[in-house]
């Protein structure tokens, strides 16, 4: 019997199954280099123009801010200065109105103008700042609420005849004229207040209703 032994041929045909061939590690090379390029491409054509603009916004913003800060700075007491301003143009508005409808002495209308601008208080005796205040000398019937807005309140007439006066104006509510007069019976420069006569209108212009009002009293030169 002939025997032939075939062990050496299959251990030499698996090491060649088991080796890629020439072409096969081309193709490999060639995609491995594909993928390295396309990350290339990917890096220099979208991530690293995004991130150079990231970083020029936040340098400008960066700027900007300290633009900002220094704004600031050169601003410091603005809203102080623009109350002051404020109250001068409600005083001087009304002021203003009073020297149009006619002449009257100069203290008198420093004292509508006190009067007629937000938080301030008119001018009174000690007796009178008692009488008007929250203490065990009060008096409720005069005293005023310091929280009262009188841009509410607009004047169109003052008249004096011989120390007697007619003021006359107008205000969104009643409450406004009571508050203008209760101020007006504290002041030093002001006395027998009384509440002439009061009526309620609408403006042509806005269909807004208001309250037309008079207001007497003797005026203490």
């Amino acid at each position: 019997m002939i025997k032939i032994n075939l062990l050496p041929q299959k251990r030499a045909k698996l090491r060649g199954a088991s080796q890629p061939s020439e072409g096969g590690q081309k193709e490999m090379a060639i995609g491995i280099g594909a993928m390295v390029a396309a990350a290339a491409l990917v890096f220099f054509v979208l991530d690293q123009p995004k991130r150079s603009k990231l970083h020029d916004l936040k340098t400008a913003n960066d700027q900007l801010q300290q633009e900002i800060n220094a704004k600031n700075q050169q601003l410091v007491g603005y809203d102080q200065l623009n109350e002051v301003a404020t109250k001068a143009y409600e005083r001087a508005r009304s002021i203003n109105r009073l020297i149009a409808a006619k002449v009257v002495p100069a203290n008198v209308l420093q004292e509508l103008g006190e009067i007629l601008t937000t938080n301030h208080l008119p001018t009174m005796t000690q007796d009178m700042a008692r009488r008007t205040g929250n203490g065990d000398e009060a008096d409720p019937n005069r005293r005023y609420d310091l929280t009262w807005d009188p841009t509410h309140v607009w004047l169109t007439s003052f008249v004096d005849k011989n120390g007697e006066f007619k003021l006359e104006g107008g205000a969104q509510a009643e409450v406004d004229i009571t508050q203008l007069s209760k101020r007006l019976q504290a002041s030093v420069y002001f006395d027998n207040i009384a509440q002439a006569s009061e009526e309620r209108l609408t403006d042509r212009d806005t269909g807004v209703p208001f309250y037309k009002f008079t207001i007497t009293g003797r005026v203490a030169y």
